[in-house]
């Protein structure tokens, strides 16, 4: 009996046919995605950043404002459904393509206050010399300053902290108890470069995974009071529902 090609050659043209659409779907889905992301329309919506998604590898061009925006783009990417890479080619607006550690170190703190459930509302022009940095402006509350220091104090790289902030005189308006809905893409992207940010959590790989607001952290801390710190690092987030942190208690390396 004599078989005929020709049907078979029209069912594997169909089938690459489906795996194209497919795939143009998927990119479509990814792209407007990250445009939908509380992190785009918020933090990123002054950039001028293109997204481009061929089969899940995903692109970025364009300009941003500073090393934070370059990096929280890329890690809310990252974290939607049917990316598989992330290639960051996003360049910094009116900057060199060598940026100095201070201009990083100020886009680190500046970032850290603003992700902050606490500190994101507070008036803080951050000047960086050296790896000192300098707190001015306002704060709601001398409770807020003295957050403030503190937790600047704890963010990698940082030398020493001088915090010139005024108090604000009379009472502030209460700040309604409402947690902001945030997409599980964002609040995966903030909780990792906020532990990227502490020089305690820096070095440690943290396996971060986020369903509802409820942040599901695995991975290796080297002791307790490191674990500890995560969960509360994570916890002051915006977004944050609940935190389940799995990690593991043992011996790790941190890199200087």
């Amino acid at each position: 009996m004599t078989l005929h090609p020709r049907p078979l050659l029209r069912l594997a043209a169909a089938v690459l046919t489906a795996s194209a659409l497919t795939a143009t779907e998927t990119d479509e889905r990814i792209v407007t995605a990250a445009q939908g992301t509380y992190n785009f329309k918020t933090y990123l919506k002054g950039d001028q950043i293109m997204v481009i998604s061929r089969n899940g590898a995903v692109t970025l061009t364009g300009k941003v404002q500073d090393v934070f925006h370059r990096d929280l783009a890329a890690e809310t990417l990252a974290g939607l459904p049917g990316v598989k890479s992330v290639n960051n080619q996003l360049s910094l607006v009116g900057e060199p393509s060598v940026i100095g550690p201070d201009a990083k170190l100020r886009a680190r703190v500046q970032a850290a206050l603003l992700l902050h459930r606490g500190l994101s509302g507070i008036g803080a022009k951050v000047l960086v010399k050296e790896g000192q940095v300098t707190l001015q402006g306002e704060a709601h509350s001398a409770v807020q300053k003295v957050l403030a220091t503190e937790y600047v104090k704890g963010l990698d790289g940082v030398a020493g902290v001088s915090n010139e902030m005024t108090v604000a005189k009379g009472p502030h308006p209460k700040r309604k108890a409402i947690r902001k809905k945030i997409d599980d893409a964002s609040v995966t992207a903030q909780v990792k470069l906020a532990l990227l940010f502490n020089r305690s959590t820096s070095a440690i790989h943290t396996k971060v995974r986020t369903d509802n607001g409820v942040v599901t952290l695995a991975g290796t801390a080297g002791s307790q009071a490191e674990k500890d710190l995560v969960t509360r690092i994570v916890g002051n987030l915006e977004g944050i529902q609940k935190v389940r942190n799995r990690m593991t208690v043992g011996n790790i390396l941190h890199t200087p």
